[in-house]
C-alpha cells in the first residue's frame, strides 16, 4: 500500500464520549482537503469503553488504525509515539475532545502546500481561571530566559508536521519527548495559525493540576538542559565573594580589624564554591551520559488494528 498523503494521530484516555464524533468530524475534513488520508487513534489505557469504541470504528473504516497501548505512558509518550507511526506525507496530531478543532485541518493542510514544514495552532484566547493563566504567562516568561532554544508561547502542540520533520525527531529517541519545543529545536520554520480554542466537547478533562505541574517539569527539563549548569555559575559568583572576602581579611589584618572573621567567611564559602564547582561538573556529566543512551521505548503496545505493516 503506498503511504496516504495525511495522518491524523488522536490520543484518547477515557475519551468514550467523544472519540466517535472526533473520528467521525475528522474523516469528513481529511476527505475533503487530502488525497488520502489514515487516523491513528491511540489509546492510553482507557477504562471507560473507549478501547472497545477504538476496535469498532477499526472494524467499520480501514483508513482509522487503532494503537492500544498495555498501560497509561502519560500525555508526553503515548502522543509523540502515535505520530512517529504515521506513515503520511503530513501528519497532525490533536487532541480528541474537540478543543483543537477539526475544521482547521483544510488550513494546516494549505499551509503545508505552500512549503510549511510546521504548522502550529497558537491558542488565542481560551476560557480558563485567573490563577492559571497567571501561573501559564510566569511559565513562558521563565522558559523565555532559560530555555536551549525560543519557547512559542500558547501553543499546545497541534499542528502539522511534515515527513522530514517526523523522521528527524524520531531519531532523537528522546526518552520524556517534549514534543513541541523539540519541534523549536529542530530549526525547521515554523508557520503559526491563531486560533480560539473551544471548551471540551464531552467528558471531563485528564489535566489535573498535579499532571499540568508535571508536564510543566518535564517540558523544563527537557527544553532548559542549561539548568545543570546552574551550580557552575553560582560557584563563580560564590569563588568572587570568596576572593573579594580574603582580600578585605589581609586588609583587616594590617588594619588590626576583624581579620579572623573575614577570613573564616571567605573559608566557607570557598567551601561552598568548591562544592557547587563540582555538583555543577556531575550534572553536565549526567547531562552528557542521558543523550548518550537514550533507548527507552516511549510506550509498550498491547494490538494494533489496520495497521498495513502489522504482524
Amino acid at each position: 500500500m503506498s503511504p496516504p498523503e495525511l495522518s491524523i494521530v488522536i490520543p484518547c484516555f477515557n475519551e468514550i464520549e467523544n472519540v466517535q464524533a472526533i473520528t467521525q468530524a475528522v474523516t469528513r475534513e481529511a476527505e475533503r482537503h487530502a488525497a488520502s488520508h489514515e487516523i491513528i487513534l491511540i489509546d492510553n489505557g482507557s477504562t471507560d469503553g473507549t478501547r472497545d469504541a477504538i476496535r469498532a470504528l477499526c472494524a467499520a473504516d480501514p483508513r482509522v488504525r487503532g494503537i492500544l497501548n498495555n498501560r497509561n505512558y502519560g500525555q508526553m509518550r503515548s502522543p509523540t509515539h502515535g505520530i512517529y507511526q504515521a506513515h503520511g506525507a503530513a501528519v497532525i496530531g490533536m487532541c480528541a475532545d474537540f478543543q483543537d478543532p477539526p475544521a482547521m485541518i483544510g488550513e494546516l493542510v494549505a499551509l503545508w502546500r505552500g512549503g510549511a514544514a510546521i504548522v502550529l495552532g497558537q491558542r488565542r484566547s481560551e476560557r480558563t481561571g485567573v490563577l492559571l493563566g497567571l501561573v501559564r504567562r510566569a511559565g513562558y516568561a521563565l522558559l523565555g530566559r532559560i530555555a536551549d532554544y525560543p519557547v512559542i508561547p500558547n501553543v499546545t502542540g497541534f499542528g502539522l508536521f511534515d515527513r522530514k520533520v517526523v523522521d528527524t525527531l524520531r531519531q532523537w529517541k528522546e526518552p520524556e519527548p517534549f514534543f513541541r519545543g523539540m519541534l523549536v529545536e529542530s530549526g525547521y520554520p515554523i508557520a503559526l495559525v491563531p486560533f480560539d480554542r473551544p471548551e471540551r466537547a464531552g467528558g471531563e478533562t485528564k489535566n489535573g493540576v498535579a499532571s499540568l505541574m508535571g508536564f510543566a517539569l518535564s517540558g523544563l527539563a527537557g527544553s532548559a538542559k542549561t539548568l545543570l549548569r546552574a551550580p557552575i555559575l553560582l560557584s563563580v559568583c560564590a569563588g568572587g565573594v570568596t576572593l573579594l572576602l580574603a582580600a578585605l581579611g589581609f586588609v583587616a589584618l594590617v588594619a588590626g580589624g576583624p581579620a579572623g572573621a573575614l577570613f573564616g567567611w571567605a573559608g566557607g564559602i570557598g567551601m561552598f564554591a568548591t562544592l557547587l564547582l563540582f555538583l555543577g561538573l556531575i550534572g553536565d556529566q549526567l547531562r552528557l551520559i542521558a543523550e548518550r543512551t537514550r533507548n527507552v521505548p516511549l510506550v509498550i503496545e498491547e494490538a494494533r488494528l489496520n495497521f498495513p505493516d502489522a504482524p
